[in-house]
């Protein structure tokens, strides 16, 4: 099982550092490995979101995420990014941002690092937004039980994730983007208005792509009960227990939606790159090889039903996404370094895999089984 799922992952990290070290030297090959590692601790919790979403979806959905997805992250977040931001933010034609990306290391730095208010402000709202809508959601199983019961409540109030979102926007604006650092240190810039309309930006894609996907998704599960009860059967299940998965419109928007979220998750892995190096190549390989890892994980947590024993695990991924869309959003004015984030996200489903042990546990000796569904607090 182990094999099977990360056998790719095995497969393109041997070539990869096998290339890195022909292409750069024992220093490329060191710098690749320690870019595939910054990306796999960054991304970690993405990892369980994304595995949420993509036990919702058919098979065949699933090897899409797996090919035409990857494609996407590797060479499309992590390669062809960057090079955009610059085109866009320097107003360079295609051609002469990547002749800047490979001839002029140090400007094309300089330009990525100077776009990166506004990465950050798209993506620590689009991620804020995904934070918020669980928190204030009633859930029937609540991990921190005296946080969780009264934000319920609170999101019975309708638009209320939105209202909430506008609010940290208008303050991030008003208060650390109206003094960004410039890139040599020397000196500020106002970027009040960018951070303001790419923070919108982010926050219509959430409401546009989630809003979708959610409408089809539960127009089919509508039009799959309704079938079943017209035929007097129980709704077929999927080999983890689940609802079959989705297919067509739901599961392309429900694509899209993840690619989305891939994306505001790697935000912060390409922009904290630059740190360690300029080359757009060396970065795209380590990045690329960190995130076919995610992929991985992503599918051996859906096969192995990983998310409906340890019903606590996407509490602690969301909480470590809040987590992140905070820090993305600080990070406008003030550096903050990578292993910070990582590390949060890492403590945060940490914590959350061992309620879930300790709930399982407990429920093992009143002799109910980890699929129990009443109301259980982990008294965290």
């Amino acid at each position: 099982m182990l094999l099977k799922t990360f056998g790719w992952s095995f497969a393109i990290t041997a070539a990869g550092l096998a290339l890195a070290g022909v292409l750069w030297g024992w220093q490329g090959l060191a710098i690749v490995a320690i870019l595939s590692v910054l990306e796999i601790s960054l991304s970690f919790d993405n990892a369980v979101i994304n595995a949420g979403i993509l036990r919702k979806m058919n098979a065949f959905w699933q090897k899409i995420f797996l090919t035409v997805g990857i494609l996407i992250a590797v060479f499309g977040m992590r390669l062809v990014f960057p090079v955009v931001i610059v085109a866009i933010t320097a107003k360079l034609g295609p051609i002469e941002a990547v002749d800047l990306a490979i001839n002029n290391k140090d400007r094309y730095e300089e330009l990525v690092t100077a776009a990166h208010p506004a990465i950050a402000a798209f993506g620590g709202m689009f991620l804020l937004m995904i934070f918020l809508d669980f928190i204030f959601e009633d859930r029937d199983i609540k991990w921190l039980d005296w946080l969780e019961k009264p934000l319920a409540r609170l999101g019975k109030l309708e638009t209320l994730s939105t209202v909430v979102a506008l609010v940290v926007l208008l303050v991030v604006a008003t208060t650390f983007a109206t003094a960004v650092p410039v890139h040599d240190g020397e000196g500020t810039v106002d970027k009040a208005t960018t951070v303001l309309l790419a923070g919108i930006g982010g926050l219509v894609t959430y409401l546009i792509v989630g809003g979708v996907s959610g409408f089809f998704e539960d127009r089919l599960e509508q039009e799959e009960e309704e079938a079943e009860e017209e035929a007097g059967k129980a709704p077929a299940k999927s080999g983890n227990g689940t609802v079959v998965g989705l297919a067509g419109k739901a599961a392309f928007f429900l694509f899209l939606y993840l690619e989305v979220i891939d994306a505001s998750f790697s935000f912060d892995g390409v922009i904290g790159a630059f740190a360690i190096t300029n080359d757009i190549f060396i970065m795209a390989l380590g990045l690329g090889i960190g995130a076919m890892y995610i992929r991985s994980l992503t599918v051996f947590l859906v096969r192995k039903g990983t998310l409906d024993d340890y019903v606590y695990l996407e509490h602690g991924a969301h909480y470590a996404i809040g987590a992140l869309a905070v820090i993305l959003l600080v990070s406008i004015k003030h550096e903050i370094n990578e292993v910070v984030t990582g590390t949060i996200g890492v403590v945060l489903i940490g914590l959350s895999f061992w309620s879930s042990v300790v709930r399982n546990r407990k429920e093992a000796g009143s002799g109910d089984g980890p699929g129990a569904k009443a109301e259980v607090s982990s008294g965290v």
